[in-house]
């Protein structure tokens, strides 16, 4: 099914209002039944991803975050079950997993005795069971899961949907017998840049 610009544009206006989270991409379905959902998360992380390249700073000034920690902060020591900082990153239009890495971030140059690398950032993202606090492990949990453009989880979702492509465009030359050397061959060869697959021959891959 052809995406028309009027549909895309229909599209995009209604993500202004919403967060970028599996509930917001639930309704957007109801919305555009007609649309699959492959299509409806695409648009859906572009235009997400441009509206977080342009309000990134304004979330990342000491004033910003020392604010959204100390209402974290507030927020589980009322109810620390409840999710307060997906709901935070909703509030103030942030992406869930980016709140939570600025949260741990915080919590992390407040009870270590140094600075946390970007190494181990990730890994307690990619693990939460990892951070020595147990509630905020529960909240970045609840960001990571619930956030569909953004965060570790989405990244191996997006690596298993380009090895899966990767898979099927392998398949397609050989099924042509088409001549080609793979990514690694070419790192092997001493490329600097290493597409999935150069063909050896050029051809029109319409008339192979």
């Amino acid at each position: 099914m052809i995406l028309t610009k009027a549909q895309y544009d229909e599209i995009a206006q209604c993500l202004v209002s919403v967060p970028p989270t599996r509930q917001s991409l639930r309704k957007l379905k109801q919305r555009f039944p007609s649309q699959s959902q492959a299509t409806l998360l695409s648009i859906f992380s572009q235009e997400y991803q441009k509206h977080i390249k342009r309000t990134h700073a304004k979330h990342h000034t000491s004033e910003a975050i020392e604010s959204y920690y100390q209402r974290y902060l507030n927020g589980v020591g009322r109810n620390g079950a409840a999710p307060v900082l997906l709901e935070l990153a909703n509030e103030v239009d942030y992406a869930p997993s980016l709140m939570a890495r600025i949260i741990l971030e915080r919590f992390l140059q407040e009870h270590e005795e140094t600075p946390p690398s970007k190494s181990v950032i990730n890994s307690m993202l990619r693990d939460p069971s990892q951070i020595p606090d147990g509630v905020l492990a529960n909240q970045v949990y609840q960001c990571i899961v619930n956030d569909c453009c953004y965060g570790p989880l989405v990244d191996c979702i997006k690596h298993a949907i380009g090895h899966e492509h990767e898979v099927l465009l392998r398949d397609l030359l050989l099924e042509k017998s088409l001549s080609f050397l793979d990514e690694d061959q070419l790192r092997a060869k001493g490329y600097d840049k290493t597409p999935d697959f150069i063909l050896q021959v050029p051809v029109d891959l319409g008339r192979a």
